[in-house]
């Protein structure tokens, strides 16, 4: 509960409201948002107070048990008592009685079963922080998946909205110029082809712009649609190392953590098994009340008597059957079995934090290429776009620069989006990504 608490901020609420006054959901926002509404981190949140009831000290077996009993009888019946010298008979001869009782039982020793099963369920509690803290790593790549998914299509939008303006204004132009008999039919179809095809690219765009961002509202636990834009702008860390990455995530990793949990929580379990070796020993003691109203047959009209109680008791079982034997074998075997699945996770997780860490390396390599060919190719459009409008070079040559400006646009786009999220995946395998600032 406490973890989740550290990352769920109060004001996220005043931001939901914001959304629909401002035009800009910031990653920040979206994070606050996320933590305070998503579904899967409130379940993660009910999964940790069950385990903090489960630890506490009333599923222990440490407590005593009390049981309070309590009764009464009566019955009405005809009686005759015959006597040396007389006969007595009675109609309606009533008998009463009434019993009352408060016990307390108490496991004085158990083995230390109980020790060690308490502890077991303290380590289960803090498994399932380590599970919820998994749920919200989880959801951080989640959202800032969907995020710069929106942030990549909202800038192809743009870029194809750029497009379809400049094909309208060549097709006016190619309107012009067939009027006035400076150009031919097969210009002015092609223009309209490319003012078409353009539309259909701008209005695809649109609607997978509109997709993502009700893919993103069901992150954000959000019930509604909301008119928002995300922020564009990536930024990449200029302090990430392998060397460091690899150190961290050897210390960090929360799968890792969650292995070395369920690792205590194998002996735990091995020395639950083993107290049933050991004998059990266990105190009672009651305090009891009875009264009986007897009727005028009886030798005594009544009697009253209270009293307390106590033993203790001790048990030992010698011999049960070979059961406790194997299942000491069988947790020996299920903790040898999680220390090979830490020594597998440890190599697997070396082994995908390095490919990740080239994958980065290729990914900010290629944004900086495309980020020089955009520059490259809006020159090249610039420049053929006002050789076109002096009649220097062919529509079929602009169409293809303005081409050329688009891809090159929507590679820099995929490229650097692409690498902010293999970034964000360097962070979530090192365990940083909770402590990074977005």
């Amino acid at each position: 509960m406490k973890f989740i608490n550290k990352y769920i901020c109060i004001g996220a609420v005043l931001f939901s409201f914001q959304l629909v006054a401002q035009n800009t959901l910031t990653k920040k926002e979206a994070l606050k948002i996320t933590l305070e509404n998503n579904y899967g981190i409130k379940i993660a949140n009910n999964n940790i107070k069950v385990a903090k009831n489960n630890s506490s000290i009333y599923n222990s077996g440490y407590l005593p048990t009390i049981s309070a009993t309590s009764g009464a009888n009566y019955s009405n019946t005809n009686q005759t008592v015959v006597r040396q010298d007389t006969t007595i008979s009675i109609n309606g001869a009533v008998t009463k009685s009434y019993n009352a009782s408060v016990g307390l039982n108490y496991t004085i020793f158990d083995g230390l079963g109980r020790k060690y099963n308490y502890d077991q369920l303290k380590e289960r509690y803090d498994l399932s922080e380590l599970q919820a803290r998994e749920t919200i790593e989880n959801t951080y790549l989640q959202l800032f998946t969907v995020y710069f998914q929106i942030a990549r299509l909202s800038e192809n939008t743009s870029s194809l909205q750029e497009a379809l303006k400049i094909s309208k204004q060549r097709l006016k132009r190619a309107e012009y110029q067939y009027e006035y008999g400076q150009s031919t039919k097969l210009e002015l179809l092609n223009a309209e082809v490319d003012v078409n095809n353009d539309s259909i690219a701008f209005i695809n765009s649109k609607q997978q712009f509109a997709n993502a961002k009700r893919s993103l509202n069901i992150i954000l636990g959000v019930s509604k649609e909301v008119g928002y834009d995300v922020e564009t702008e990536v930024s990449f860390s200029t302090l990430l190392n392998l060397d460091d990455l690899l150190s961290e995530a050897k210390s960090n990793n929360v799968l890792l953590k969650q292995n070395e949990k369920n690792i205590a929580i194998n002996e735990f379990n091995i020395k639950v098994n083993k107290a049933n070796y050991l004998p059990s020993l266990g105190l009672t003691t009651s305090y009891g009340w009875n009264k009986s109203e007897n009727p005028a047959t009886s030798f005594a009209t009544g009697s009253t008597s209270d009293g307390l109680s106590a033993g203790l008791n001790l048990s030992w079982n010698l011999f049960d059957g070979g059961s406790t034997k194997t299942r000491v074998a069988n947790a020996k075997i299920a903790l040898e079995n999680q220390e090979i699945l830490l020594e597998q996770q440890e190599e697997t997780l070396e082994n995908n934090l390095k490919n990740t860490w080239e994958d980065y390396q290729n990914k900010l390599f290629v944004s900086r290429a495309q980020e020089q060919n955009v520059i490259t190719s809006q020159n090249n459009f610039d420049r053929t776009e006002e050789r076109y409008k002096l009649g220097q070079v062919s529509s079929i040559e602009f169409r293809q620069a303005q081409i050329n400006l688009i891809n090159t646009k929507t590679a820099l786009n995929n490229a650097k989006f692409d690498a902010k999220l293999i970034e964000l995946q360097l962070l979530q395998l090192s365990g940083q990504i909770l402590n990074t600032e977005f």
